[in-house]
């Protein structure tokens, strides 16, 4: 039959418009997926800061005089982070400052229309002589406001009265009560007042709302619960976990396992998606750290547009499982709460900081995809005042010990942010994440732990074998395997092209299994130096048989020298902490950190930094099948930026900035007041 003999003109007109919307709904499909550049982010590369502000009337006069300061100083932006009336820690700043502060109940009402009128103003304002103005999501951290429903609170197995107060809010001495991030309804109950009052602020230029670390009571992590997991459990995994749970399921590390993937499960749907899904109903930008939440983080970060990490309080090696993430999800912007309680929690060393050792700092963050920071942080002060200071900083504002080289420091990190955010991260092996590892360990052990710090989960403290140095390895998990294709000798996925898998892990998923093996199958070459556990407590009967046959393969290896096929980046005797990135063009971007930054850990000692000898180093760069051998000068203090042309030329870029040489002090024990 013809068809066409049977539509009616006006059939046909209906038709071609239903093809011209598809057609346009394609294309606007194709724009949404466009890939954002780090540029599209904030209007410049320089750095931000977050701006505390204490629970006291927050006055325009005062509003304006700080960020024409910010702006003098040679910031991009600031970040508005409502916390405590500084009365709420009054012998704590006593004995550590000898200063008293009176009860003070002037502040605008937490989310009332005076509220809204000064941050309103604040954004517009900021907006005005360029700077940038996000916000945190809510009052301190965690996720907590005064009117969460006893429902919609957190919640721990085997005590129904627990309930996680937080106490350090804006609304002092009124308590706010952390939801249940396991729970849509709980954010939805959380954020339906605060986006009423935040709404008039986000107008203008876009903002990012922020949401810090997960911060939910660390030694209950392993307790976290909610009204219906053990009946969602059960029909997921086919057994019921209540008697584990009363026993106490660290005595149960299988069990343990299947219960943080639920728990991944409903933090993800429950919290994560909500809230970056909510940012864009609102036309901002979702800034997230991820970091410690119970789930594969890897696969979170993803989520969001921008994902954040931190340091000090966090070792600069952590932040290469962001930037991992954030090139395989191709987010070109990788940014960093930084500086947080440098030499100590909670504020040692505060107003005597040393540009030398921040610049240490700095650098160790830029050797690990780092290319947008957020200084933490600058504290609220009323003109002519400087003494109002957050318990847990470094600090950035007038009259600090920073204050002279702060214009020239934060052009430096202005300069090394721009050249970070070109293009592409530059990728050679990928390396799977130790995730089930982490969580089959349980807790860390004593001298690895701290308030903030409890599970092997975190993957705190991991690094990437030391004979892949020169690779410039990047983090891959099953999440972003499945996603991944291997085409014309590359496993590809997001920003990256990988010329090899490398695995050396105790523990992997049945899922990860089976999806290596379709890669090693299509021919991709891979590393595996051990022969994995299946961790779960449902054992999958044909486990074993697939990695018999992965094992098997000509192309799957134990011995790396026995697999890989291509030259490292860089080849030296012994190498400083990298990171590259790689234009549309083809050129490469180099980023050597000065050999203090290699290997921090927290805390830094004051004065760390110092230098007095220069540093040389006969290196070799193996690029785009070009091989350039060349001598590097590492001065005192100094980092290195090279350019690397598709033909192998190089050119030594200029990123010098010389601070004073600093004051080596003690190093203190670390002091706490709470």
């Amino acid at each position: 039959m013809n068809y066409k003999k049977h539509i009616k003109p006006n059939k046909i007109l209906l038709y071609l418009s239903l093809l011209f919307c598809i057609l346009l709904n394609a294309c606007d499909n194709t724009h949404n997926q466009k890939i954002i550049e780090a540029s599209d982010y904030y209007s410049s590369s320089k750095p931000c800061t977050r701006w505390w502000w204490f629970a006291t009337e927050i006055k325009k006069t005062d509003v304006k005089h700080q960020l024409d300061w910010a702006k003098k100083n040679h910031f991009g932006g600031v970040e508005i982070a409502w916390v405590y009336p500084l009365y709420r820690y009054q012998k704590m700043y006593a004995r550590a400052y000898g200063r008293q502060y009176p009860k003070d109940s002037t502040a605008q009402e937490w989310l009332g229309e005076e509220w809204t009128e000064i941050v309103s103003y604040t954004k517009k304002y900021a907006d005005s002589i360029g700077l940038s103005c996000d916000f945190t999501f809510g009052s301190a951290w965690p996720v907590a406001d005064k009117h969460i429903s006893k429902k919609n609170r957190t919640k721990i197995f085997g005590d129904s009265s627990f309930q996680q107060l937080l106490t350090f809010s804006w609304a002092w001495p009124d308590t706010m009560f952390v939801i249940d991030h396991l729970k849509q309804a709980a954010f939805e109950e959380f954020a339906s007042p605060f986006i009423q009052a935040i709404s008039p602020a986000l107008v203008g230029s876009k903002s990012a709302l922020f949401t810090d670390s997960w911060e939910i009571k660390l030694n209950s992590t392993n307790k976290i619960w909610t009204d219906g997991f053990d009946s969602t459990f059960n029909e997921r995994f086919g057994y019921d976990i209540i008697p584990y749970m009363n026993q106490g399921i660290d005595s149960f590390p299988e069990v343990r396992y299947d219960y943080m993937m639920h728990l991944d499960e409903y933090v993800t749907q429950g919290f994560y998606k909500p809230y970056v899904e909510k940012c864009k109903e609102l036309g901002a930008w979702s800034r997230v750290q991820c970091l410690a939440s119970p789930t594969d983080v890897m696969t979170t970060y993803s989520l969001v547009d921008i994902p954040e990490t931190e340091s000090m309080l966090n070792n600069p090696n952590y932040s290469r499982i962001v930037s991992s993430s954030a090139c395989l999800s191709s987010k070109r912007l990788v940014s960093s709460e930084t500086f947080t309680c440098m030499y100590g929690f909670p504020h040692t060393y505060l107003h005597k900081e040393q540009t030398a050792d921040l610049k240490m700092v700095a650098d160790a963050m830029f050797a690990h995809g780092v290319n947008h920071h957020v200084y933490h942080g600058m504290p609220y002060n009323p003109i002519g005042s400087d003494t109002n200071t957050f318990f847990a900083t470094t600090y950035f504002g007038p009259n600090g010990s920073l204050s002279d080289e702060l214009p020239m420091f934060n052009s430096y990190i202005e300069c090394v942010s721009n050249y970070l955010q070109i293009g592409k991260t530059y990728s050679d092996i990928a390396v799977y994440i130790p995730h089930e590892d982490g969580i089959m360990k349980g807790a860390y052990p004593p001298e690895r732990q701290r308030v903030w710090v409890w599970g092997e989960y975190e993957l705190r403290y991991i690094e990437p074998p030391k004979e892949l140095e020169g690779y410039h390895p990047l983090w891959i998990n099953k999440h972003f395997l499945e996603k991944a294709n291997f085409k014309d000798g590359k496993l590809i996925v997001g920003d990256a092209s990988f010329s090899m898998l490398y695995i050396d892990v105790k523990y992997m998923d049945s899922q990860a299994v089976d999806r290596i093996l379709e890669l090693a199958k299509s021919g991709l070459p891979i590393c595996i130096k051990n022969t994995p556990i299946e961790p779960s407590k449902v054992k999958n009967s044909y486990y074993g048989e697939r990695l018999r046959e992965l094992m098997s393969l000509p192309n799957v290896k134990q011995q790396f020298n026995e697999i890989k096929n291509s030259k490292p980046l860089l080849e030296a005797d012994s190498l400083p902490n990298y990171w590259c990135k790689v234009d549309q063009d083809g050129n490469a971007y180099l980023f050597l950190a000065q050999w203090k930054s290699k290997n921090l850990t927290y805390p830094i000692y004051s004065g760390q930094s110092y230098s007095n000898v220069n540093l040389s180093m006969p290196l070799t760069i193996n690029y785009n099948g070009n091989r350039s051998e060349i001598d590097i000068l590492f001065k005192p203090y100094q980092s290195i930026i090279i350019k690397i042309t598709p033909s192998g030329e190089t050119e030594l870029l200029d990123i010098s900035f010389n601070p004073k040489h600093p004051i080596i002090r003690p190093r203190e024990k670390q002091r706490t007041y709470f």
